[in-house]
């Protein structure tokens, strides 16, 4: 019998009142969600939550109670919504914790509404709404007492994750720091997710600053993480640091070594059937492959990996996942397709706040295509213009020198071609500036092709032609096509 079970077993002492018995399932689910036991935390709530995507009946409860189902319903909803991948389970589950906010607050219970508030930033972290993240987990930290060690500390760690992503690395170790003091004491569960964070922390701070002894750290910091949690039994946990420590040796060019963690992070997700970080481990799989110019298994995997996450929510891993399959099509030459997809995953990066992630999809655009002509020079231009944009409060040393080398490409493009360049031709040069020209027509005349032609001095006709044959990637410039209308009056047949 587990833990689990036997506190379940009170349930059976006929002197508790019903909310006490919810109390009870809610403690129970509570710890098993810390431990990352979703499927146990569901049936530990029993009949109070129907499922992901259904509100539980409170009517009945009292307020204090049913605030704490909802959270608790809200908060599975969440994480059980990212391991299945379910569409719309990150916004189900706000609607839930935000209603058990509201309830809380009513009631007076701050560290409650503080909870509540811890849950909610980590929803819209899975979305990648960061400043969303960023502004609710500083008002969770706003109602939490000297007393509230253990929950303030939680908020601190993720606090820093939001900051990582959004490439703050030194204000992510500061928080990492002020909650140093509480981890030193706590227990296994809690000491694995401290140091994945400052293993996360170092790996980023390693690339940022070029210190190759951070590299060291974050591995020592991760392989600590993995021992605790194995110690704590909380395999999800440790399956995800599996997954991080894999990423780092990918980074570093152990690869072989990278392979091996990914295939126990993989046997992990795989026994819980979790798809959501089981797509994860794919992605960075598919990372290794393609730095080992193993192109088409990248590509294989990444179409399940860009499947699992477009059925789900979480759109900044869904704008991650795209940007590496558009750099696996453009290294198996599958050029149009990775364009698209590059400007596919900048736009919904960009759309849900998930700058940085933004930033690489252009990045990747300009390195991948920005020296050829697949791309005119307006077009590698402004792709530079939003990753500087992006990337400006990026502290990644990494981020800096890919941002300097793409804009050493945009340099020599908006230079024109020249005599002695590289693959130099006469008739690339020729098409080249009139590309350049008939995008300038193009976009003066807000795309209508006919006005184009005449400003150009050609028939609506020749352009036409010429855009099809030659310019195909400017026909996305173009107002769409009005077929003819042909004559309803028929001419008499000849004699």
């Amino acid at each position: 019998m587990t833990l689990a079970d036997s506190r379940l077993k009170e349930l059976d002492n006929p002197s508790l009142s019903e909310n006490e018995r919810v109390m009870l399932r809610c403690r129970v689910a509570a710890d098993l969600i810390h431990k990352g036991q979703y499927e146990g935390a569901r049936e530990a709530l029993g009949e109070l939550w129907p499922g992901v995507g259904q509100r539980p009946e409170v009517k009945r409860l009292l307020p204090v109670t049913a605030a704490e189902v909802l959270l608790q319903s809200g908060t599975l909803t969440g994480w059980l919504g990212s391991a299945r991948n379910v569409q719309g389970a990150q916004e189900q589950a706000k609607d839930l914790l935000s209603e058990a906010l509201r309830k809380f607050k009513s009631q007076g219970k701050h560290a409650k509404v503080s909870e509540a508030q811890y849950e909610l930033g980590m929803c819209y972290w899975r979305l990648g709404s960061y400043d969303e993240s960023r502004v609710t987990l500083e008002e969770a930290l706003k109602g939490l007492g000297d007393h509230d060690g253990e929950l303030r500390a939680k908020v601190l760690i993720r606090r820093s994750l939001v900051e990582v992503w959004t490439g703050r690395y030194h204000e992510a170790w500061k928080m990492l720091d002020e909650a140093a003091a509480f981890f030193e004491g706590c227990g296994d569960a809690l000491k694995g997710r401290w140091h994945g964070q400052k293993g996360l922390v170092f790996r980023r701070l390693a690339t940022a600053e070029g210190r190759a002894d951070y590299f060291d750290k974050a591995i020592i910091e991760y392989t600590a993480a993995i021992y605790h949690y194995e110690q704590a039994k909380h395999e999800r946990y440790c399956g995800t640091n599996l997954n991080n420590l894999a990423f780092l040796l990918y980074k570093l060019g152990r690869y072989k070594d990278a392979h091996e963690h990914l295939d126990r992070a993989e046997f992990i997700f795989t026994r819980l059937e979790d798809p959501g970080n089981l797509a994860q481990v794919d992605e960075t799989r598919a990372r290794v492959l393609i730095a080992e110019g193993l192109h088409r298994e990248a590509d294989r995997i990444l179409a399940g990996v860009v499947k699992t996450f477009e059925q789900g929510s979480e759109f900044a891993l869904l704008a991650d996942a795209l940007t590496v399959q558009g750099v696996a099509w453009a290294r198996l030459g599958a050029s149009e397709r990775s364009i698209a997809v590059l400007y596919r995953a900048a736009d919904i990066a960009e759309g849900v706040g998930a700058l940085t992630i933004a930033g690489f999809a252009a990045l990747a655009l300009i390195e991948e295509y920005g020296a050829g002509r697949l791309l005119t020079q307006a077009e590698v231009y402004k792709a530079y213009t939003r990753a500087d944009r992006l990337l400006k409060d990026s502290q990644d040393a990494e981020d800096a020198a890919r941002l300097r080398a793409c804009a050493r490409v945009v340099m020599r493009r908006l230079a024109g071609v020249q005599l002695h360049d590289k693959n130099f031709s006469f008739y690339g040069a020729v098409q080249e500036l009139e590309a350049k020209i008939i995008e300038q027509a193009l976009e003066e005349t807000g795309g209508s092709v006919t006005k184009a032609a005449k400003l150009l001095g050609l028939k609506h006709q020749t352009l036409g032609s010429i855009l099809n044959q030659r310019h195909r990637r400017l026909l996305r410039k173009r107002t769409p096509a009005v077929p003819r209308r042909r004559s309803i009056i028929k001419e008499p047949p000849e004699e």
